[in-house]
């Protein structure tokens, strides 16, 4: 069973910066196809951030183009956000999740979250 497990959440003020870092743990070496994050915030639906596959191809939320960047080490199944000029409406939770291929299925398994909270 895959486990996902972030951190690196907490406060900053606009036009700041924070990185979130993302473990995931349990698959089978090479199971995990792509990482990414998703955040939600109050009263708003979950929406994508950021995500990257193995072959490090990468996609953005239009909210966070050109600020906020995503990398991976394969080897350890870690993926990382780097945010930069944070803004209030980036005010969420964050999600990490892992896709696992496995037997011709795609598994997503998804972290706790980690709040991220950016103050004007």
């Amino acid at each position: 069973q895959v486990s996902v497990v972030e951190s690196g959440g907490g406060l900053a003020q606009s036009g700041g910066s924070l990185t979130l870092s993302c473990a995931a743990s349990g698959g089978d070496f090479g199971s995990i196809v792509a990482m990414g994050w998703y955040r939600q915030a109050p009263r708003n639906q979950r929406e994508l951030v950021a995500r990257i596959n193995s072959s490090g191809d990468t996609m953005f939320g239009d909210s966070v183009k050109g600020r906020f960047t995503i990398s991976r080490d394969n080897a350890k199944n870690m993926v990382y956000l780097q945010m930069n000029n944070l803004k209030p409406d980036d005010t969420a939770v964050y999600y990490c999740y892992a896709s696992e291929f496995r037997a011709s299925v795609i598994n997503t398994h998804w972290g706790q979250g980690t709040q991220v909270t950016v103050s004007s």
